[in-house]
C-alpha cells in the first residue's frame, strides 16, 4: 500500500496535502491515509504524521490571517482588553501603547527604543521604495516631494474604485509589504510597524513563549491593529522554514533575539523575498569583540580579536556570517546600514538571488592580521577576481600580506576573521534615510541621536575596513596624545583620505598604509620629545621610534580635516542612558523584576551590618552564658556593657 501512495504523497506539502485530501478522491484516500498515520509499523508513517501536523498548522495560520478575530458580541470586532493596574504597566513608545506584565514573564528593554525608532525609519524607506515600483506613493515619512514622484512604468497598476494611490501609516495596503517579527516578546515592535510604517499588508508577530503570545494578542487588541498584526505561536526557525516557498516569503524579517541570532540566520536568508530586507540584532557583542574567540567561531564561523576596532569587526563578522549563509542557496547580501549601538550590533541587509553574483562572495571576505605589539593591522582578501573583456575568472587570494614578525615593532601577529571586507552601508540609502529622519523628527523620541549617528555613518570611508585609535597610537610610542584635527590634517597633507567611525570617538579610518601612520607619529614625537625613562623598558616604542620617518609630517590644520558632523555639533557619541545594558531574560517568577532589584539592593552590605543580630550555636542549644543578649560574635563592646547594666538595674 505504501508503494502505491508514495509517489503522490511525497510531492505534497502544506496546503497542497490538505487540498488533495479534500478533492474528488477524498472519500477513498482519506480513510486509508488516516490509518497509515497512526500505524507505526508501516514505513513512512512518521513522515505522514509530520505532514499532517504541518498541514494543520498552516491551515490555522491561514484562518488566523484571513478571518476576523473571534468575539463575544457578534460584531466582528474584538472587545477592548480589561487592564488590571496590579498586573500590567502601560508603556508608551512611539504611537504604540503596550501592556507590560509587572511579573517579568515577557522581555522588554526600554533602552532599545533607539533600535526600534531606527527600524521603523528603515522599513518605512524600504516600503516606499517597493511601493514606488507599483505606482503607489507613501506619506508621512519625511521624503521630499521631488523624491516621491512616481517613476514611469510600462504597465501601471489599475486603480480600483475607492482606492487611492497614496497610502498612510495605520491603513492596510493590499499591494503592501509583509513583515515577520520572528521573536516578538511583547509585540511592541510589530505594533509600532503597524501604526507608524505606511504600506503594510500584514505583520506576523511570532514567539515561542505562550505567555508572550498571550501578551502580544492583548496588545494587538488594545492598540486596535487586529487587521494588520497577527499573533503566532511557533518556533521561529521552523516557522521561517515553512515559508521558503516563493508565494509565502516575507518582504521584511526582523530578528531581535536575546543574545546571538546565529540559530535563526539559515532559515531567515531562505524565507525572505528576493530583494527583501533582513533586520538583525546581536546583543552578544562580547564574543565578537575578542572575549571568547572560540565561542565566536562556533556561533559565527569567525575568530574575533581584542583590538580597538573590535566593534567594527563585530559588525563585519555578522555580515560575513550572513553572506555565507545566503551563498549556500545561491543568494548574496547587500548591506544597507550597519551600526554598533550601545551594547549591540544592528544590521540591515537586502538579500538577492543570483548564482553568478554569489560566486563573487569569496572576494568580499577577508582575514585580518593584527600585530600583538603595536596594533597594526593588514587585510587579506580570501578570493580575487580577474576580469578581462567578457571573461571572469575566480582565484584564491595571494598572501599573506605580512612576514613572520611585524615590520614596525618585530612582534608576532594574530589572525582573525573571516570578516566582511566590503562597505558597511549603502551610501545612497543612508543619505535618503538621513533626509527622511531630519524632515520628520517629530516621529521619533531619539531623532536627535539618529541624525548624529547617521551623519557620522555617511561620512565613513566605504572601502577602508577597520581603523586606528588615536589614543592607542600615542600610547604605543609613549607620547602625549596629539589633537585629532592635527593627525587628520597630516594624513590629508600626505595625500590620503581619512574619516571618523561611528563606533569610536578617537577613530582614524584611513586608506593610508601603516608605515605612513607611524611616520606621522614619529614626526609628532620629534615635535614633542618622549621622556627617555619611558622608552628604556618598552621595546615596541623604542623599535618604532628608532627608525627614521619616510615622510615629513605636516600638522598644519586643514579646513577639510574637520568633518561636517563635528562642525554642526551633532550628538554623535552619547553618554550611556539610564538603565544601560542588556536586560535580564524573561522569567516565570512571581516577583516583578524591578521589585526584586529594590529588595536585593545593598544586600551584602546589609548582611555585614546586621551580622551580630544572629545568635550563636550555644544559644540555639540553650547553653550560651549571654542569654537573650547573645550575638553571633560575642564581641558586644559598649553595647553589651550598657545592656547588662540596664538589666541589673531592672532586677534591683
Amino acid at each position: 500500500m505504501w508503494t502505491r501512495f508514495k509517489p503522490s504523497i511525497t510531492i505534497l506539502s502544506g496546503n497542497l496535502f490538505s487540498q488533495h485530501l479534500s478533492g474528488l478522491h477524498a472519500g477513498l484516500l482519506k480513510p486509508r491515509l488516516e490509518k497509515l498515520l497512526y500505524n507505526r509499523n508501516i514505513p513512512g508513517s512518521l513522515l505522514l504524521r509530520s505532514m499532517a501536523t504541518k498541514t494543520e498548522q498552516i491551515s490555522q495560520r491561514t484562518t488566523t490571517s484571513t478571518e476576523p478575530p473571534s468575539d463575544s458580541n457578534g460584531t466582528g470586532q474584538s472587545e477592548h482588553t480589561t487592564v488590571s493596574p496590579s498586573d500590567y504597566t502601560i508603556v508608551k513608545e512611539g504611537k504604540a501603547e503596550i501592556l507590560f506584565p509587572n511579573k517579568n514573564k515577557v522581555f522588554y528593554n526600554p533602552v532599545q527604543e533607539f533600535n526600534r525608532d531606527l527600524t521603523v525609519a528603515v522599513i518605512s524607506l524600504f516600503a516606499e521604495e517597493q511601493l514606488k515600483k507599483k505606482g503607489i506613493s507613501v506619506g508621512g515619512i519625511g521624503l521630499e516631494q521631488s523624491d516621491k514622484e512616481t517613476p514611469a512604468v510600462d504597465n501601471p497598476p489599475t486603480v480600483t474604485q475607492g482606492r487611492t494611490n497614496t497610502v498612510q501609516a495605520g491603513n492596510k495596503c493590499q499591494d503592501g509589504i509583509t513583515i515577520l517579527e520572528a521573536l516578538s516578546a511583547t509585540g511592541l515592535r510589530a505594533i509600532r510597524f503597524a501604526k507608524e510604517v505606511p504600506g503594510i499588508k500584514e505583520i506576523v508577530a511570532n514567539d515561542l513563549s505562550r505567555e508572550a503570545v498571550s501578551s502580544i494578542q492583548k496588545n494587538i487588541t488594545h492598540n486596535g491593529v487586529d487587521d494588520l498584526v497577527v499573533a503566532n505561536h511557533a518556533d521561529a526557525s521552523a516557522f521561517m522554514y515553512e515559508h521558503r516557498g516563493k508565494q509565502v516569503k516575507f518582504d521584511v524579517i526582523d530578528l531581535d533575539p536575546y543574545g546571538s541570532p546565529s540559530a535563526f540566520l539559515d532559515s531567515a536568508v531562505q524565507s525572505v523575498k528576493d530583494g527583501g530586507l533582513l533586520c538583525i540584532t546581536c546583543t552578544d557583542a562580547a564574543v565578537m569583540c575578542g572575549n571568547g574567540s572560540e565561542t565566536c567561531w562556533t556561533k559565527y564561523g569567525s575568530m574575533s580579536l581584542r583590538a580597538k576596532y573590535c566593534h567594527e569587526m563585530a559588525l563585519r563578522i555578522v555580515l560575513s556570517c550572513l553572506d555565507r549563509h545566503a551563498n549556500r542557496y545561491h543568494r548574496y547580501i547587500v548591506p544597507q546600514l550597519s551600526l554598533f549601538i550601545d551594547f549591540y550590533c544592528r544590521v540591515f541587509v537586502r538579500v538577492y538571488t543570483s548564482q553568478a553574483q554569489a560566486k563573487r562572495s569569496a572576494s568580499k571576505q577577508a582575514m585580518v592580521y593584527h600585530c600583538s605589539g603595536c596594533d597594526t593591522f593588514n587585510i587579506q582578501r580570501i578570493g580575487r577576481i580577474v576580469e578581462k573583456n567578457r571573461s571572469v575568472k575566480f582565484h584564491p587570494g595571494n598572501g599573506p600580506p605580512v612576514g613572520p614578525n611585524c615590520e614596525h615593532c618585530s612582534a608576532t601577529h594574530q589572525i582573525g576573521g573571516p570578516i566582511w571586507a566590503e562597505p558597511l552601508h549603502d551610501a545612497g540609502f543612508v543619505h535618503r534615510l538621513l533626509s527622511s529622519v531630519e524632515n520628520s523628527a517629530d516621529r521619533f523620541n531619539t531623532a536627535q541621536r539618529m541624525v548624529g549617528m547617521l551623519s557620522v555613518a555617511s561620512e565613513e570611508l566605504p572601502d577602508c575596513p577597520m581603523f586606528y585609535c588615536l589614543d592607542k597610537l600615542a600610547s604605543v610610542v609613549r607620547v602625549n596624545c596629539p589633537p585629532l584635527l592635527a593627525v587628520r590634517s597630516a594624513i590629508l597633507h600626505a595625500g590620503y583620505q581619512v574619516s571618523l567611525s561611528h563606533t569610536c570617538k578617537t577613530a582614524v579610518k584611513t586608506d593610508a598604509p601603516p608605515h605612513v601612520i607611524w611616520d606621522i607619529m614619529r614626526g609628532w614625537a620629534k615635535q614633542n620629545p618622549v621622556n627617555p625613562n619611558r622608552l628604556s623598558s618598552d621595546a615596541v616604542a623604542s623599535t618604532i621610534l628608532s627608525k627614521e620617518p619616510g615622510i615629513e609630517a605636516n600638522f598644519t590644520i586643514r579646513a577639510d580635516a574637520n568633518p561636517a558632523s563635528r562642525q554642526k555639533g551633532l550628538k554623535r557619541f552619547q553618554e550611556n542612558p539610564p538603565n544601560w545594558g542588556p536586560k535580564a531574560r524573561a522569567g516565570r517568577g512571581e516577583e516583578a523584576q524591578e521589585d526584586r532589584r529594590r529588595r536585593l539592593q545593598g544586600k551584602r552590605q546589609q548582611e555585614q551590618l546586621d551580622l551580630k543580630q544572629f545568635p550563636c550555636k550555644r544559644f540555639k542549644q540553650g547553653q550560651c552564658e549571654y542569654g537573650d543578649d547573645c550575638r553571633y560574635s560575642h564581641n558586644l563592646g559598649e553595647e553589651t556593657n550598657s545592656t547588662s547594666s540596664n538589666s541589673e538595674q531592672e532586677k534591683e
